[in-house]
């Protein structure tokens, strides 16, 4: 029997992805640009603020981004100003990426035990809640179905050294992915928690002894090296595609098998 699918060449021709996270040419969120671009999709980015916006500029360049704007979650109004745009000009939306975690330095290098009760919930809302927020205003506008992407991290199941606040938080955003998918299912959007090995990007800069973390996860990988950026933006690709449009809810980990191991 032939394959029946509608599958579009490139594979995200036409589709339209909003990838909010991009801080430089490190980050998770740049390889997941890049790999949709690479497919044919166009790109919304955003960027934080003017201090980061030197380096997310020239990326946006790059990868011909027609959307280029501000965003800080924790700033009002800043994620509905985005989307009124996007609305304005593309009329729908296909695929979006939240990559944005964050937590007061002093809580996130501290022990759970010691984090303070704003830390805790500044890390939860710009971190996971942020993730909600998106998801409400996307879904009107994937008309015709369509994928949210989240970041996480093993230590949202598993107690990860130094990891501290972020678990919880993490544990959270993964748990959320799952309400979403089943919420949102009926109108064909999708939704994934993807969980990368460790990186050097600037938001895992902050966590303590993460060269530790770094070469541990070489150790132990099955395949005996680490992930990169564009590792895990091919897999974000893949599951945006006609061929993953029956799996939703996971949380799939690009991590060279390392979240197998004992």
């Amino acid at each position: 029997m032939p394959l029946q699918l509608d599958v579009p060449r490139p594979l995200l021709k036409d589709r339209k992805a909003l990838v909010a996270g991009i801080a430089n040419e490190h980050s998770i969120a740049y390889g997941c640009a890049q790999a949709f671009r690479e497919l044919g999709a166009e790109l919304a980015i955003t960027y934080v603020n003017e201090k980061t916006r030197k380096y997310v500029e020239p990326l946006a360049k790059e990868l011909g981004a027609p959307i280029f704007m501000q965003l800080d979650v924790s700033h009002e109004n800043e994620l509905e100003t985005l989307f009124e745009r996007i609305t304005g000009e593309w009329g729908r939306l296909d695929i979006l990426v939240h990559s944005l975690a964050w937590a007061p330095k002093d809580d996130l290098q501290g022990g759970l035990l010691d984090c303070s009760a704003e830390g805790f919930k500044q890390a939860m809302d710009i971190s996971c809640h942020s993730f909600v927020r998106m998801a409400r205003l996307a879904a009107p506008l994937m008309k015709q179905g369509g994928t949210l992407f989240a970041m996480t991290y093993y230590g949202a199941n598993k107690v990860v050294p130094n990891y501290n606040v972020m678990g919880p938080v993490k544990a959270a955003l993964e748990s959320c992915c799952r309400y979403l998918a089943y919420e949102l299912g009926s109108k064909g959007i999708r939704v994934h928690a993807i969980s990368p090995g460790p990186l050097k990007t600037r938001a895992a800069s902050g966590l303590k002894d993460f060269d530790l973390m770094l070469n541990t996860a070489a150790q132990r990988a099955p395949l005996g090296e680490l992930v990169d950026i564009l590792d895990v933006g091919v897999t974000c690709a893949f599951l945006a595609t006609p061929y993953a449009k029956r799996v939703s809810g996971e949380t799939l980990y690009v991590d060279g098998g390392v979240n197998i191991m004992a």
